[in-house]
């Protein structure tokens, strides 16, 4: 998928665990999970936006979008 989900990176950055993000988000550290591993098909705008104010962070922080077409040389 093209999408690829940094939330680790963020988590690394602030020294937090899954289990406290997912408290100050209000989801289920399963959840946090699934969309922390790329495997989630959406995410509320709602949950993106609670992601930000307890990271600290932009969206694009969280997200990006990365080409999974490989160069033919």
């Amino acid at each position: 998928m093209p999408i690829v989900v940094d939330i680790d990176v963020m988590l690394a950055r602030r020294k937090m665990s899954v289990g406290d993000l997912a408290d100050r988000v209000g989801i289920t550290p399963a959840n946090l999970a699934v969309l922390k591993n790329g495997r989630a098909k959406a995410v509320r705008f709602a949950t993106l936006a609670a992601l930000c104010e307890a990271l600290g962070c932009q969206p694009g922080d969280l997200l990006r979008w990365e080409s999974d077409v490989t160069a033919e040389v």
